[in-house]
């Protein structure tokens, strides 16, 4: 019996330390399934955000981007918080659209010129480099007149703008110029040809003001191949309102200056024996002047009938067709006939005065003559009316 009994007792212990280590194992393996469980579902249920994808146009490494071209960032996924663009140390104007998903660079690029971009949307940044192309024909300005230093200009003064180069988009670059007036009034560009093209106002420039011209070529496509390469900016100052009239009939010259008189003239113009002994009618612009002056007869030789070749003082340009007020000592036919060869004869001394206080674009107002000034004739360009000037333009 005893044996028998101690017999059941061992096996009865086996399987009670068994039962208690499948009770410990299970024991310590439900926390941790539990855990397991636990960690599953948060891998399942919580996910990265995910961040916003950035484009940038031009191509990064780009070395022959059009100046015309424009600089493109665009975001996927988010809002652009920032675009930086730079040129040579200075700054790229742009424009975001209404989401800032897309921004836009202002205006053309700077040819032969290296760019850096950066941009950045949430946690994104990106950023590229490139350069615009070097154009096979460079476009500036190469003369603005009138525009001396110093120079003080008359009221009916015209801008007149050469360019280096021949433009063939004329609309493009008409656009990127500018004439802002501390007392604006209306006014309109005339191409005269390819490398010109020239500013005329509706009415004269009102008096005692500056005029600033600007040029915004950097970068405009001109023509095929053709770009600007530099910007311009110049201030020209507009004097008095000075204007002269003249009556060939009456032999009478008047210059006033802002609207009171100060000088009369007695003068003599063109005999009006031949066209070109004519003076010509019309509103003129004063041109330029020199002391003395050599003229010679146009389209003659010496030995010629009505060759001339004279040095005269004190004579003031109003034409192309040779056409001066100047010095002559006729003082005889002054204010009583009309003898030249097409200029206005005045006394020494009072030509002297009219050269000495003349601005280049003052109004020199002349009648009495069957001969009409050309539009084209010198700065003759208020022969035209407003209107017609417009058409001139490449807009």
């Amino acid at each position: 019996m005893l044996s028998i009994a101690s017999g059941w007792r061992k096996p009865t212990a086996g399987v009670a330390i068994i039962a208690a280590a499948t009770l410990s194992a299970s024991c310590s393996s439900g926390p941790a399934a539990t855990a397991g469980g636990s960690g599953t579902a948060a891998a399942e249920t919580t996910t990265a955000t995910p961040q916003p994808t950035i484009k940038i146009s031009p191509a990064k490494g780009s070395s022959k981007v059009r100046p015309d071209k424009k600089i493109v960032v665009t975001a996927q996924g988010g809002a652009l918080d920032e675009v930086v663009v730079q040129s040579g140390g200075t700054n790229v104007d742009g424009e975001f659209d209404e989401a800032r998903t897309k921004w836009v660079s202002k205006g053309p690029l700077k040819p032969s010129a290296a760019y850096k971009v950066s941009a950045k949307a949430g946690q994104t940044t990106a950023d590229s480099s490139f350069r615009t192309l070097k154009p096979e024909v460079e476009l500036a300005i190469a003369d603005v007149t009138p525009n001396a230093k110093g120079e003080k200009i008359g009221v009916g003064a015209p801008i007149i703008v050469t360019f280096t180069n021949p433009v063939g988009d004329k609309a493009a670059v008409e656009s990127a110029l500018e004439v802002e007036a501390q007392k604006p009034v209306p006014g309109a560009w005339r191409w005269i040809t390819d490398t010109q093209v020239i500013y005329r106002t509706a009415k004269y420039w009102p008096a005692h003001q500056k005029v600033t011209f600007t040029a915004r070529l950097n970068g405009v496509k001109a023509g095929k191949e053709t770009y600007g390469v530099k910007d311009y900016k110049t201030v020209l100052r507009i004097g008095a309102r000075q204007i002269s009239t003249i009556d060939t009939r009456k032999h009478i010259m008047h210059v006033r200056r802002d609207g009171k008189l100060v000088q009369t003239m007695k003068i003599s113009a063109g005999m009006a024996t031949t066209r070109e002994y004519t003076t010509t009618s019309g509103i003129h612009l004063t041109m330029g002047k020199a002391n003395p002056e050599r003229m010679i007869s146009p389209g003659r030789k010496k030995g010629d009938p009505g060759y001339y070749d004279v040095m005269i003082n004190h004579a003031v340009r109003f034409s192309n067709s040779g056409e001066y007020v100047h010095a002559k000592d006729n003082v005889w036919a002054q204010g009583v006939r009309n003898v030249s060869h097409g200029c206005i004869n005045a006394r020494p001394d009072q030509a002297k005065w009219f050269y000495d206080n003349v601005q280049r674009g003052d109004v020199v107002d002349i009648k009495g003559t069957d001969r009409e000034v050309e539009w084209n004739n010198g700065w003759s360009y208020w022969q035209l009316s407003f209107a017609k000037w417009k058409q001139g333009s490449a807009l």
